[in-house]
């Protein structure tokens, strides 16, 4: 019994292995190609489950979804000999996988016949536009007709381009130090311009101020004067007044101020009794 059932589990492991090297699936996001003894069998195969001869077919399998290639910075001149160093991106996808495994074989190999599709044809249309039209209003045409033209040209690979854009565009390190040099020299220009332009303000506000001042103290003291004179025959008028009243009370008021106006400071004042000077004290 032993004997019978062991050449049966034998034909069984065999057929399981057989089986799962004759089937293969293919997922939603993949296309694949068979190879028999390293060649391709023309056909593409889509998501799903197939089957292969075993130990003699392999299958390789190819990314069905966009795909995205970022290009190292590299140079190009513009219409008005202008240097830029662009920083570019493109999208693609392997359209025909078949054709794509006969002529680039891997994703380096078609990465590599991008750069220089693209490239090559980001140069050839920049040098068609000023740089101030690459910058501001052509951009987008620009990389339509990139796109277009680049897509036609990489068809031949098996791949389609959907879209080509720049990420960012720079001046050469020559000419960025040469236009920060403009820059500086046109902004310390303006910061001289700017600072003349405020001495003179200062001179002329302070030369109104002063004049301004000047009236000023005029007119107080003009008014001072003025008050200071009413004061005077206001005073005088009063004295006189006084005096018409009783001659001897402002004698006696005037004799005293006299006294205080004298008597400061340990002041010394030598004089004879008879003196008038001293006649209200006696």
């Amino acid at each position: 019994m032993k004997k019978t059932t062991t050449p049966i589990l034998i034909l069984l492991v065999l057929i399981v292995a057989v089986v799962f090297q004759s089937a293969f699936i293919v997922q939603q996001t993949e296309k694949a190609i068979v190879l028999q003894l390293g060649k391709p069998d023309n056909n593409v195969y889509g998501p799903g489950l197939h089957f292969k001869i075993p130990f003699i077919q392999n299958v390789i399998y190819f990314d069905a979804r966009l795909l995205e290639y970022d290009a190292q910075p590299a140079e190009a001149l513009t219409k008005d000999k202008k240097a830029l160093v662009l920083d570019n991106y493109a999208r693609w996808s392997i359209v025909n996988p078949l054709l794509f495994y006969q002529t680039v074989r891997t994703i380096p190999g078609a990465q590599a016949r991008l750069d220089d599709i693209v490239y090559s044809q980001l140069r050839a249309a920049l040098g068609h536009y000023t740089l101030t039209e690459i910058v501001s209003t052509e951009r987008d045409n620009i990389m339509q007709m990139v796109t277009k033209r680049s897509s036609e040209l990489i068809s031949a690979y098996g791949i389609k381009i959907v879209d080509v854009r720049i990420k960012r565009t720079d001046l050469p390190p020559e000419n960025q130090r040469a236009i920060f040099g403009r820059m500086r020299a046109e902004r310390e220009r303006q910061a001289k311009q700017y600072r003349s332009e405020g001495q003179q303000q200062s001179i002329t506000i302070k030369s109104l101020a002063n004049r301004e001042r000047t009236i000023i103290l005029a007119k107080a003291n003009k008014e001072s004067e003025i008050i200071r004179g009413l004061g005077d025959a206001s005073a005088t008028k009063i004295y006189a007044e006084s005096l018409g009243k009783d001659e001897e009370f402002y004698n006696f008021q005037r004799s005293l101020e006299a006294y205080q106006d004298s008597f400061r400071n340990n002041t010394r004042i030598i004089v004879t009794p008879d003196n008038k000077f001293l006649q209200e004290m006696q």
